[in-house]
C-alpha cells in the first residue's frame, strides 16, 4: 500500500530560517574541523604526538547548545515539542536496548524515519538530543557524545532532505540505501574521533601499523585511515548497524511512516 499523502516528504515541523540554516551549516564545519583537526594540524619537528586543543573541542557541546537554540527558536508547537519529546524517551530506550552490542543500533531507524516526516530541521533536533538522552540513560557519557550527538544529528537532517516526490516501495528502498549509506558514515565520522589516539594499531593479516603519525603527509594519514575503517567497519560495528537499520526500515518503515505523517497532520505545523 502506498504511504503517498499530502503530506509526503518532510514536513515543516521545525522551521528553518536563513539564519538557522546558516547557523546549522556554520556548526556543521565547525564539527568537522573537530574530527579533521589532526590530519590538518603541522606539528612541532620531532613531535611523537598531537595534544587535540582541548578548549576548541570543549566548544563543540556549546554550538551544538547554540545550533539547537536558534533551530527550535519560534518555530516549534507545543504538539510538535511533544511529539520530539515521545520519539526521544523511544530512541533512548531502543539505544539502551542494543547498546552497540554486535552493532545492533535500533536508535537510527526511527530518527530516519522521523527526519523524513518531520524535516531536516526536526531530524538535526532529534539526532543530537537523542543521542544525548540515551547517554544519560546508558551512563554512556564520555568525550565522545558530543561528536555522537552532532553526527547523528547529520543523519536525521540527512533523512530531511531526501527526496521528497518518492513514495511507496520506491520510498522504503530510498530509505533503506540512505540507512546503509549513513550506518557506515556514523562510523567513519566515529572512527575519525577516536583513531589519531589510538596508537599502535595493528590488526590481524596487516604487515603496518595503521597509527595516526604526526607530521606524515596527509595522503599517508588517510590511507592508514582508509584501510583501519575499512577493516573495522566490514567485521564490526558499521556493518551490524547498517543491517540492524535497514531491516527495521523494511519492516516497521511503511507502519510508523503513516503514524508519524497522522502525528504530523495533528500538530500545528509552521508553514515554510
Amino acid at each position: 500500500m502506498s504511504t503517498r499523502t499530502a503530506g509526503v516528504g518532510p514536513v515543516a515541523a521545525v522551521r528553518l530560517t536563513p539564519r538557522s540554516a546558516l547557523v546549522m551549516g556554520l556548526a556543521s564545519l565547525a564539527g568537522l574541523a573537530m574530527l579533521t583537526w589532526p590530519l590538518l594540524l603541522v606539528p612541532e619537528a620531532g613531535a611523537e604526538r598531537v595534544d587535540p586543543p582541548f578548549l576548541f573541542l570543549a566548544l563543540l557541546p556549546v554550538i551544538l547548545a547554540v545550533v539547537l537554540a536558534e533551530v527550535t527558536e519560534g518555530g516549534m508547537d507545543s504538539r510538535v515539542l511533544a511529539v520530539l519529546g515521545v520519539l526521544v524517551a523511544v530512541n533512548a530506550v531502543l539505544r539502551g536496548l542494543g547498546a552497540g552490542t554486535a552493532g545492533v543500533e535500533l536508535v537510527f531507524f526511527l530518527l530516519i524515519l522521523a527526519g523524513r516526516v518531520f524535516g531536516p530541521g526536526f531530524g538535526f533536533v532529534l539526532g543530537s538530543v537523542s543521542l544525548f538522552a540515551s547517554a544519560l540513560l546508558t551512563a554512556g557519557v564520555g568525550p565522545w557524545l558530543p561528536f555522537q550527538m552532532l553526527v547523528a544529528a547529520w543523519v536525521g537532517l540527512g533523512a530531511g532532505l531526501l527526496p521528497r516526490r518518492v513514495s511507496g516501495r520506491w520510498e522504503i528502498a530510498m530509505l533503506v540505501a540512505y540507512a546503509v549509506v549513513a550506518a557506515y558514515l556514523y562510523g567513519l565520522f566515529m572512527n575519525l574521533s577516536g583513531w589519531p589516539f589510538l596508537l599502535g594499531i595493528e590488526l590481524p593479516g596487516v604487515s603496518e601499523s595503521l597509527a595516526f603519525v604526526p607530521g606524515d603527509p596527509l595522503a599517508d594519514n588517510l590511507r592508514r585511515f582508509g584501510i583501519y575503517t575499512l577493516l573495522t567497519s566490514t567485521t564490526s560495528f558499521d556493518t551490524g548497524r547498517a543491517i540492524t537499520t535497514s531491516l527495521c526500515v523494511v519492516l516497521l518503515g511503511p507502519a510508523i511512516l503513516t503514524t508519524l505523517r497522522r502525528a504530523a497532520r495533528r500538530a500545528v505545523i509552521t508553514a515554510g
